[in-house]
């Protein structure tokens, strides 16, 4: 008879628990690196925050730095004689004379002024004349009558109680202002209307005249070249001028101006030409 036994409890009991603690161990560790995945698939998955679109930065679609433009400051002089100032400029190979009228009164005359007539310090041919009849081509009023009508070209010229406005329109108010005032008002082929270029159906190159508003300032400007609309107008432009209609050019176009010395120059001293009924002109006349 076998007499020997064996106490086995407490040594299961022991086991039991270190397998328990493993156990948890275990989950500790796995619950544990779950979360580190977690963390993980949760950062690289994570959409990055968009950047603002920057236009400027592109290669191909750059959009250019706003730049202020230079402020624009009046011509030539404050002249305190009755006289017009003459300034000579090229810009973009266009050589340009500027005539600048100090202390005179604008209007208009029809006919050919009388070259005589010392008062004038700048005359120039405003409006064309019609090939078919001779008549003023497009809306004329003068001293507050009206000679003609239509709309023939956009640009325009209005004189109202002394004032010189230079636009582009087809329907400008200042055509009635000027009937109802006494003023004056003419139309021509526009070249500048506000600070930008206005393309021309003239192709052609010869001497060209503008009237142009620019800082404040009325002044006529002529090229000492034959030049196309668009090259003239382009360095109107460049020069600063803000709105510009054209005057009657060519080499045979008549006017002059007086300096201050008193010596008065012809624009077209060597042309012979025939002159009409109807041809009329801008004059500053000295007070």
């Amino acid at each position: 008879m076998d007499d020997e036994f064996r106490v086995i409890g407490h040594s299961t009991q022991q086991n039991i628990a270190v397998k328990n603690k493993r156990r948890r161990w275990w989950w500790v560790l796995t619950a544990g690196f779950i979360i580190v995945i977690s963390i993980i698939v949760a950062v690289f998955s994570k959409k990055p925050k968009e950047l603002p679109e920057n236009p400027i930065e592109g290669v191909f679609e750059y959009v250019p730095e706003i730049i202020i433009p230079p402020v624009i400051i009046p011509l030539g002089t404050d002249s305190s004689l009755t006289a017009t100032e003459k300034l000579d400029t090229i810009i973009n190979d266009v050589h340009l004379s500027i005539y600048i009228p100090h202390n005179a009164v604008p209007e208009l005359t029809v006919g050919v002024p009388d070259r005589n007539d010392n008062s004038i310090i700048l005359a120039a041919q405003a409006a064309d004349i019609r090939q078919d009849n001779r008549k003023i081509l497009g809306a004329f009023v003068l001293k507050g009558e009206p000679l003609a009508w239509g709309l023939s070209k956009k640009g325009y010229c209005a004189i109202i109680d002394g004032n010189v406005t230079v636009g582009v329109s087809e329907n400008s108010p200042l055509f009635e202002e000027a009937t109802e005032k006494g003023g004056y008002f003419f139309r021509q082929y526009p070249l500048v209307d506000n600070g930008k270029l206005v393309e021309s159906e003239l192709k052609n190159k010869t001497m060209r005249k503008a009237l142009c508003s620019r800082a404040g300032q009325i002044i006529v400007a002529v090229s000492e070249s034959d030049e196309s609309m668009h090259d003239f107008a382009q360095a109107l432009v460049d020069l600063g001028v803000e709105n510009a209609i054209y005057l009657v050019g060519s080499h045979s176009s008549f006017g002059w101006y007086i300096d201050k010395t008193g010596e008065k120059t012809l624009f077209a001293p060597d042309i012979h030409r025939g002159t009409y009924r109807n041809e009329n002109y801008i004059v500053w006349r000295g007070n």
